[in-house]
Order: C-alpha cells, then structure tokens, then sequence
C-alpha cells in the first residue's frame, strides 16, 4: 500500500500533498514534534512525535516502507529514507535517489562548515510557484511509477 509522510515541521507543500494524495485517494502521515491543524480528512493522520532530537525522522523511518513516499527536505532524513528503499522528495521538487544522496549529504556537510566559519550566511532561497510547480510535478511521477509497478 502507497503511504506517503510528510516530514511537516516547516514544509511548505503540505497543502499541495494533501491535493495530490486526495486525487489518488492515499494516505497521509503529517508528523511533527507538536500538534499542526490539519484537514479533517480520514486519509490525513496528524502523528504527533515526542520532542526528543530527530523523534519525528525516528517515527517516519520506522512506519514508512518500499513502495512509500517521504515528503522532506531533511537530507539526512532522506539519506534514512533511500537506504530503506523508500521514495524520498524535497520540497522543491528533487527527488533524492541511491545516485544522488550521497552528494546531497556531502553537499549538506560542506554548507554547515562554510555557515559555521562565517564564510556563508542563511539558507536556501524560498520556495517560489516554480518550486511548488516542481514539487507537483515530481510527487505525481512518483506516485504514478508507484503505482505501476505495484
């Protein structure tokens, strides 16, 4: 069975995930470490974890199985995700794969040192409609292959 977890503190596309997952009729874990309204839907489940470090990952990881989707742009979470052979996408739209996450993870690694020197200041660059058009369109082609060859 197709699930699909978002990783919800913080992401933006959950509104989007909540469309495509209603078009397709599947199921939708929305966890976090605290309460977040959600829709009264009976295929959304708001999973409150603890607020222990990584408790939210910890949850997904565990629940989330081949054949699932996680919605995250935690690239170590997504790291987890892959190893498990769980489909993983970042909000805007990158599908993290075997081939990629690797030099996601490297990537990752080498922006926290430069931002802990104080060579590099901020984040990512907020999402835009070409990011959240992205994101649809990754979700859908995922969801699709899911579904084929299940």
């Amino acid at each position: 069975m197709l699930d699909i977890y978002i990783d919800a503190d913080g992401c933006p596309v959950k509104e989007e995930t909540y469309k495509v997952a209603e078009r397709y009729q599947l199921k939708v874990f929305v966890v976090a470490n605290k309460y977040l309204n959600v829709p009264q839907d009976s295929r959304i489940e708001m999973v409150v974890a603890s607020s222990d470090f990584d408790a939210a990952d910890d949850w997904i990881v565990e629940h989330a199985q081949k054949g699932d989707i996680v919605i995250t742009a935690d690239i170590l979470l997504a790291e987890r995700c892959v190893k498990k052979q769980v489909r993983a996408i970042g909000s805007k739209g990158i599908e993290f794969t075997e081939d990629s996450i690797g030099s996601a993870v490297a990537t990752r690694e080498l922006m926290q040192n430069l931002r802990h020197m104080g060579e590099v200041r901020g984040g990512p660059a907020p999402m835009d409609k070409k990011d959240r058009s992205k994101f649809l369109s990754t979700l859908d082609q995922v969801i699709q292959q899911l579904k084929r060859s299940s």
